[in-house]
């Protein structure tokens, strides 16, 4: 005996995507396209911030503001060094950047290469309540961080404002995903080799995952280069106040100096730029290289 299975209704495809499916070079098209208008969108606040930073004071402060310079005022770019001490908000935050990179990728590097490697009682446990912490904001936990801070006498010194963010569970997370993809055979050979544990972490492990620690560090740069609510919160003197709190000093009870406050951001932008440019192969091949896919 035999049962008819109903079959399921043929839905008919769209036009468009009919086309496309046949067409490779319209789908190439239209891809082409779409990367246009995102880019397009991506970079029109930054040019109109660049065409702002180069107009007098009237015309950025106009009722009806026209984006494109009338005059191009190359001396926003002196008038924005004296009229704060930018130079040293510049070296201040390459100081709390660079630092907090530091840290944070030879801690990762460390906690990562043990959930990966180390057998110990509690390590899936413990890794899955270390991985929880990314659910909680930020916001959250500044106030109890700031305490801390302040009752380890830390506000407005470079101690408390680099060490509460040298330590991410995102960190950890890509590492050993990227440990993981590593065979255990290089580990076996340096061990019979004669090489100790910590050997073969230096000398096998590191090196084979350089593209990753390369990704972490340009993610860490970049996000605290870019981080105004801590330095904002801890920071109290010119000594240690970065680049992003500084810029707030552009904003009075007179009104805001649009062009000065717009040069000032272009500065702080351009390393950012630099420095993906340099690293953009090691960024590039980390992504593709690293642990989504680890085992």
């Amino acid at each position: 005996m035999t049962t008819d299975v109903p079959s399921r209704p043929v839905v008919p495809a769209l036009p468009v995507v009919s086309a496309l499916r046949r067409s490779p070079v319209a789908t190439r098209k239209l891809l082409v396209f779409t990367c246009f208008l995102v880019t397009a969108a991506t970079l029109t606040p930054i040019v109109m911030m660049v065409l702002v930073a180069f107009q007098s004071d009237s015309e950025s402060m106009a009722a009806q503001p026209s984006f494109w310079p009338g005059t191009w005022h190359f001396d926003n770019i002196s008038r924005a060094f004296e009229l704060v001490p930018l130079g040293g908000y510049l070296v201040n935050t390459v100081i709390f950047a660079g630092g907090t990179t530091l840290l944070e990728t030879v801690t990762a590097a460390l906690a990562a290469y043990a959930f990966a490697r180390l057998r110990f009682p509690g390590r899936g446990f413990l890794f899955g309540i270390y991985l929880a912490t990314l659910m909680i904001p930020t916001q959250v936990t500044l106030i109890p961080q700031f305490i801390l801070v302040a009752k380890a006498h830390g506000v407005d010194t470079w101690a408390g404002m680099i060490l509460p963010h040298a330590f991410t569970a995102l960190g950890v997370f890509l590492l050993r995903q990227f440990f993981l993809s590593i065979p255990r055979d290089y580990e076996e050979a340096a061990r019979l080799d004669g090489a100790n544990r910590w050997q073969a972490f230096t000398r096998v492990i590191i090196p084979l995952a350089v593209p990753a620690i390369a990704t972490l560090a340009v993610f860490k740069f970049i996000t605290q280069w870019n981080n105004l609510l801590w330095p904002l919160v801890i920071s109290n003197s010119d000594s240690t106040r970065t680049a992003s709190v500084g810029l707030q000093v552009f904003q009075s009870a007179n009104g805001t100096q649009w062009n000065l406050l717009l040069m000032a951001a272009t500065i702080t932008t351009v390393p950012l730029i630099v420095i993906f440019f340099l690293t953009q192969r090691w960024f590039v091949r980390g992504i593709t290289m690293s642990g989504l896919g680890g085992r």
